[in-house]
């Protein structure tokens, strides 16, 4: 008994700080955010119950949410989400491919803009997209004779959403990137030489019957990592136009409809209940990412 007991002591003071941290920052504010979800909290008074009116406003009565945010937000997942989890893990299958030297050297500088994003944002992104003649995307289009007036880009409803996935795909080589790349380098070499043997017969083959198949919880961690990513970089859109909302709504997605309402209009009980919408789509999709890659023992 003793012994079982000071096991689990010696457990739990490893687990413990994990725990507290978990808690504090994630599991109560998003039991408060579900309390003020039901309501009307201007961040100066006291909170007050409403029930569904939330909700049943921001379905019925939001035009920007529903035919604007909504439409953007599955736009801008859907080509970012698969898009960068693809291109993930087809650069790590890449990098695996050649010695350890230059690996890491590309491993690097692929990685190094996820780091650096909002340095990134400000020292390469704008200036390439920038509305004047000195933009180096008009100056280009311009000596080149396609067009002879600058592009207000960033300020366009036709371009921004176009601009920010493509950024996003740029900044999207984050920690899921690595754990594919790990994932691919800790496979058992002795599987292909028996694939080899069993008939398999080119590089597209061994992937998809050895390579994924041996990585499944590293496909599974990335795409999490996918998932929430990408609906936390929807910031982006603010940024490169500097305006919330974007030009004509053409960049809104629900991060920055949550942004408008809980720090511009300072409705708190409205922005909860639109981050509690998007807490359950990011739900969602995570768990049809566990069904389709984790192990099924």
């Amino acid at each position: 008994m003793s012994k079982g007991l000071r096991r689990e002591m010696d457990a739990m003071m490893f687990v413990g700080p994990f725990v507290v941290m978990f808690t504090i920052f994630i599991v109560i504010p998003v039991l408060v955010a579900i309390y003020l979800s039901f309501t009307y909290f201007n961040t100066v008074e006291a909170p007050v119950f409403i029930g569904l009116k939330n909700y049943v406003n921001l379905l019925t009565q939001d035009n920007v949410f529903m035919m604007y945010v909504l439409p953007n937000t599955f736009k801008f997942s859907l080509l970012v989400g698969p898009g960068g989890y693809i291109l993930s893990f087809f650069l790590a299958w890449l990098l695996s491919q050649i010695s350890r030297k230059p690996r890491s050297l590309l491993t690097l500088a692929i990685y190094s803009p996820s780091m650096t994003a909002a340095v990134a944002m400000a020292v390469v992104w704008l200036v390439v997209f920038s509305g004047d003649a000195a933009g180096y995307l008009n100056n280009f289009l311009i000596n080149l004779g396609v067009i002879n007036d600058p592009i207000q880009w960033t300020q366009s409803p036709h371009y921004l959403m176009y601009i920010m996935i493509a950024v996003t795909l740029w900044n999207s080589m984050g920690v899921g990137f690595l754990a594919m790349l790990a994932g691919i380098l800790n496979i058992n070499q002795e599987l292909y030489e028996a694939g080899s043997i069993d008939g398999i017969k080119n590089r597209l083959q061994e992937v998809w019957y050895i390579t994924i198949p041996s990585m499944k919880p590293q496909m599974l961690f990335g795409a999490v990592m996918a998932v929430v990513g990408t609906f936390q970089a929807g910031d982006i859109g603010v940024q490169l136009s500097g305006a919330n909302p974007t030009p004509q709504y053409s960049g809104q997605v629900i991060i920055n409809h949550i942004q408008d309402y809980g720090f511009i209009r300072y409705d708190m009980g409205y922005a909860s209940a639109v981050s509690v919408v998007l807490l359950i789509i990011v739900y969602g999709l995570s768990k049809i990412c566990w069904r389709l890659f984790s192990e099924k023992d």
